[in-house]
């Protein structure tokens, strides 16, 4: 695994768990955001909307179980988790359920919109801050990564990962719609722009 996805836990260990913790809590919210949005989804949640519908689970459990069934293809693939990647597998989809279940989903248009949008950008913010925190890659990007250490491009593996997933989750019924284009468009700029800030080096490398 790239060293740049994990930091040893004993380099200020309360600090970095604190921070994936909080990380993916804001990224399970911006998830249930675009979920009340209702204009289309991204790549992966698409079908953990669409696969709901057929294993008979909720949402965020969907999530859960996705998660769990995308680790095991990380023992060909001989990627170690980290405690982030384990807490990122449980926590997003609880979250977002726990969002879901409590607020009620936006029907005006203008209101639909900013939750779309604005759940772009509270996950892309989440994104940052647990993965700057180096505790370890959410289980989707731990299969990405693993690809890319077999000799795929990280670029063609991620690509050819989450279209091939959308396309499943589409066959399924999963909500797909310019949503999904615009998390598409805006999540690696609002990654990028907000990682820098939230990414705790090492203390020999400070």
């Amino acid at each position: 695994m790239p060293h740049s996805f994990i930091t040893p836990l004993a380099d200020r260990p309360l600090e970095r768990l604190t921070r994936c913790v909080f990380g993916l809590g804001v990224f399970g919210v911006g998830v249930a955001m675009q979920k009340h949005g209702n204009l289309g989804l991204p790549p992966w949640d698409v079908f953990h909307d669409g696969f709901s519908t057929i294993v008979n689970l909720s949402f965020g459990h969907t999530i859960v179980a996705t998660s769990a069934l995308v680790m095991l293809l990380w023992i060909p693939l001989r990627q170690m988790p980290g405690l982030g990647t384990l807490i990122n597998a449980v926590e997003i989809g609880l979250v977002a359920d726990l969002y879901l279940s409590n607020v009620e989903p936006a029907t005006n248009p203008v209101l639909r919109i900013a939750l779309m949008l604005g759940g772009i950008v509270v996950t892309g913010i989440g994104s940052g801050i647990y993965i700057g925190a180096g505790l370890g890659p959410g289980p989707r990007d731990g299969l990405m990564t693993g690809l890319a250490a077999r000799g795929m491009r990280v670029s063609v593996a991620r690509t050819s990962v989450e279209v091939s997933i959308m396309v499943i989750g589409v066959i399924l019924g999963g909500a797909i719609g310019i949503g999904t284009l615009a998390f598409a468009l805006l999540i690696g700029p609002i990654v990028a722009r907000t990682l820098p800030y939230f990414r705790m080096r090492p203390r020999e490398a400070r």
